[in-house]
């Protein structure tokens, strides 16, 4: 999940109410990436189904040993081909909802309920802005995302964005984890489950977040499994790979493994949905 609402090349701002800060909330356009070939972009270690443009050597326990796997896309992604995305073998998705305290991708609305029908398990995440207060984040986000029986729970992405246009703050380590806290504990209030928390292997490390007891981790690793990236810690989900190829989903795509056997998923999924 690497990416903000930084603009891209073609892409501009559409403001529902305006584009300044305070004048309402801004969304930002879905794009209609290149189809690509799956087949065309084979890579050891992975689903069958899937194709990577950034292949890496998989050694120890690939990707592809874990039964259970999903993607976590954005407006960059555009309208998706569900059908064809879960007969690959798509059985997750989690899809960018908000971020900040105003701005709201189309992806969300654009797919979710096209996911669901085609039995993909869907979930929504807010991407974390450190120039505006956690509580009023949460707040958006619980505005924005109705709780939907069966969705999977809300996550937090939160990584440094060193390509925002508007924020480049980071804050201390203590002030991260206790802001964490504040948006996590506000979204569970209301939704019933415990948010997953995305993050990378430079901001677990720099805000030392082995310390919050009790989160669930959802861990970027797309050069060696997590358990060398974040020795001795738990966690749920891998995002393995920031340059897949998936049947149905144009461009590049983000892919992700459950961390365990299928009937774990299935457990995980009837005890942690909303």
């Amino acid at each position: 999940m690497r990416f903000g609402w930084v603009s891209v090349t073609g892409v501009v701002c559409l403001a529902l109410w305006g584009c300044g800060p305070g004048s309402g909330p801004v969304r930002t356009e879905l794009m209609a990436p290149e189809p690509l070939a799956a087949a065309d972009y084979r890579a050891p270690g992975l689903p069958a189904q899937f194709g990577d443009t950034k292949p890496h050597p998989w050694e120890g326990r690939p990707p592809a040993s874990y039964p259970v796997h999903g993607i976590d896309a954005a407006r960059y992604q555009g309208k998706i081909d569900w059908p064809k995305a879960r007969a690959a073998g798509v059985e997750f998705a989690w899809l960018k909802a908000t971020e900040g305290g105003d701005h709201i991708d189309p992806g969300y609305g654009a797919n979710a309920a096209r996911a669901r029908a085609a039995g993909v398990a869907v979930g929504a995440y807010h991407f974390y802005y450190f120039c505006r207060p956690a509580i009023e984040q949460a707040d958006w986000f619980i505005r924005t995302v109705p709780a939907r029986k069966g969705d999977l729970p809300p996550v937090l992405d939160i990584e440094w964005n060193h390509t925002s246009p508007s924020c480049q703050l980071r804050p201390p380590a203590a002030k991260v984890r206790a802001e964490m806290r504040i948006f996590l504990n506000a979204l569970e209030a209301h939704y019933g489950t415990q948010p997953v928390v995305y993050t990378d292997p430079k901001f677990y490390e720099d805000n030392d977040l082995g310390r919050m007891a009790g989160v669930e981790f959802w861990l970027r690793s797309v050069s060696a499994h997590p358990s060398e990236k974040y020795p001795n810690e738990r966690w749920s989900f891998w995002q393995y790979s920031g340059t897949g190829v998936v049947p149905g989903i144009g461009g590049t795509v983000d892919l992700n493994a459950f961390g365990g056997s299928r009937t774990g998923w299935e457990n995980w999924l009837s005890g942690r949905a909303q």
